[in-house]
């Protein structure tokens, strides 16, 4: 009997590495599911942003407008040399160092996404800062301080856009709900719930279920 037990303690250790090992892979097709969906999300968003951007390139002179739903929705033409929604012209530079550094941050920052939520939302950011740093990086006038080409335009707004500050400023929105909701990287929901005194509880059983009165008449004995 006392020679059994090492046998059945190292039967034990060769269980618990296929167990990690099959933990790991597990893991491993998570990221890899989730790596996927920002690529395809990020390559969507791009592909759509470049493409609308050549249209308008092609078939619009700058400062042109035309009527989409009325006064509603107008395509006006115009090149942005600051950031998104045509804020702040004229810091192309600063602007072209920023959305360089937030493309290699969500790049490296990727492999720790196991959500898919997470996953569009990076994927949308990533391909609507890739847009923009496509046209500040190659339009003119020089590399690195190219015009961004905008042309969307909604009444009441007081800025002029594009497809990707449309899906910039989507990502910001689902990182809102993420986070309300709390939803982790790890596609996990954070629960936050109530603290539980055990010495209240203990106090609340030992009390009498139904005690008397004060002041009650106690019985005569006779």
């Amino acid at each position: 009997m006392a020679e059994a037990e090492p046998q059945a303690t190292s039967a034990e250790s060769e269980s618990q590495p296929e167990k990690a090992g099959a933990r790991t892979v597990s893991t491993r097709k998570v990221s890899v599911r989730a790596l996927i969906v920002l690529t395809l999300v990020a390559l969507v968003a791009y592909a759509l942003d470049q493409f609308t951007k050549y249209l308008v390139v092609s078939n619009l002179v700058e400062g042109q407008q035309v009527n989409v739903l009325g006064e509603i929705l107008q395509f006006h033409f115009v090149k942005n040399s600051g950031a998104a929604f045509s804020l702040a012209s004229g810091m192309t530079w600063i602007f072209s160092i920023a959305a360089s550094a937030v493309t290699v941050f969500i790049v490296i920052f990727a492999r720790r996404i196991r959500s898919f939520g997470w996953a569009v939302l990076f994927g949308m950011l990533l391909g609507g800062t890739v847009g923009n740093l496509t046209d500040r990086f190659f339009r003119p006038p020089t590399f690195a301080q190219g015009h961004v080409i905008d042309f969307i335009q909604v009444y009441g707004f007081p800025a002029i856009f594009n497809i990707a500050d449309s899906f910039i400023v989507a990502s910001m929105g689902l990182f809102i709900i993420l986070t309300i909701r709390g939803v982790g990287l790890d596609g996990r929901r954070t629960i936050t719930r109530p603290v539980v005194y055990p010495d209240a509880d203990r106090a609340a059983e030992s009390a009498p279920s139904d005690p008397e009165p004060a002041g009650s008449a106690l019985p005569d004995r006779k």
